[in-house]
């Protein structure tokens, strides 16, 4: 029975229910939301020092590529709770789902591309984000079994292939530079296809049952101590990393894709996944709200930030470019209060992210369903 306003109430329910109810895992929302602001706190803040525990002045270098390798990492586990979770889909069903992710991958690019030709100086994610989905779309039947040592081999193999990769003369050329933008070679998929595969072996795995939880914290947590650990006794120095190929594939730079950043940077992805689903287990999970809201809507809220960008810069600097210039502006905190503050109210009172829902109803509308298939979380 509904009273005066009993409406209103209802949609308001179904909204609390769709954020908070037993269809969404939110760990890995809070895990994404976390990643997703700490892209914003890498695109917009000066960081100039190395992190060290040791030094709070430098612990905002923690976003500085580990924001995006979490990112990746959670992109394998929504694709693995979209293809069934814990127990894979077949037949029609798995059919439908790969050509969603399909569609899905191809409006991802093409939002990639034009976010990129608003000129703002970032190396905007979503084209490799864009072929990770691509690269993940045949392994969505394998189990954890098969996954998460493929995941391991990939970790273990790519990074010395990637320097090779990265010394080929295409990169040299004129278009050279416009190619490594549309293919988001400041994530490359070679190398990074271990971590989209990690997330996925994650989900076959049973991200919600508690062993699995305290496995990725304990397992991460391990990974990451070793990775930075053999880096800080070991690693290349920045000279040494452009100069030889033994220092290009012996460092856990940011963004080096070198085998210690993979061990680390994967590690602290698969540690945080750990932490934040293990944390909304209590009754903490109704504190982080506003940051589940914005992981529930990572594509929006990472598109509205650039959009933002663009259209401040160039009205107050006159040039989307000038990243210095904009970074004095001190944007961080409204950016980031913003848009939690915007993905919080538009969760609780429309519902899915705006372009999140843009994306699934033209994959909807391309693909014709042979069996039912799960949403995209």
């Amino acid at each position: 029975m509904r009273g005066p306003g009993g409406k209103d109430r209802s949609w308001l329910a179904t909204r609390w229910v769709r954020l908070n109810g037993p269809a969404r895992v939110g760990g890995v929302d809070l895990a994404r939301g976390l990643a997703v602001l700490g892209m914003f706190a890498a695109h917009l803040l000066w960081i100039t020092d190395p992190f060290s525990w040791t030094d709070p002045s430098t612990w905002t270098a923690v976003a500085q590529g580990r924001s995006s390798i979490l990112f990746a990492t959670l992109a394998g586990v929504s694709i693995g709770l979209v293809t069934g979770g814990d127990r894979p889909l077949s037949g029609g069903g798995l059919v439908t789902a790969r050509r969603r992710l399909v569609v899905r991958a191809c409006l991802l690019w093409l939002l990639g591309v034009l976010l990129i030709l608003t000129g703002v100086p970032v190396y905007v994610i979503l084209p490799a984000y864009a072929i990770l989905f691509l690269c993940a779309v045949p392994l969505t039947a394998l189990s954890a079994r098969v996954l998460l040592p493929l995941a391991a081999g990939l970790a273990l193999v790519m990074p010395f292939v990637q320097v090779v990769l990265d010394a080929l003369p295409v990169w040299r050329t004129p278009s050279g530079a416009d190619l490594s933008l549309v293919l988001g070679w400041h994530y490359p998929f070679t190398t990074w296809v271990a971590f989209i595969v990690a997330g996925l072996g994650v989900a076959r795995a049973g991200v919600t049952r508690l062993r699995v939880q305290v496995w990725l914290l304990t397992a991460g947590m391990v990974l990451a101590v070793v990775g930075y650990a053999m880096d800080a006794a070991t690693g290349a120095d920045v000279p040494t990393e452009e100069s030889s190929y033994g220092g290009a594939v012996w460092t856990a730079r940011a963004h080096s894709s070198g085998l210690l950043e993979v061990i680390g940077s994967g590690g602290f992805a698969l540690a945080v996944l750990g932490a934040c689903l293990l944390l909304c287990r209590t009754a903490a999970r109704w504190a982080v709200l506003p940051l589940r809201a914005v992981g529930a809507m990572p594509l929006t809220a990472y598109t509205l930030q650039l959009v933002v960008w663009a259209v401040v810069a160039a009205a107050v600097l006159g040039d989307t470019g000038d990243l210095g210039g904009f970074r004095d502006l001190a944007p961080f905190w409204p950016l980031a209060l913003g848009t939690v503050a915007f993905a919080t109210a538009w969760a609780l009172l429309v519902g899915r992210g705006p372009l999140e829902w843009v994306v699934d109803r033209i994959a909807r509308l391309v693909t014709r369903p042979e069996h039912a298939a799960s949403k995209l979380p």
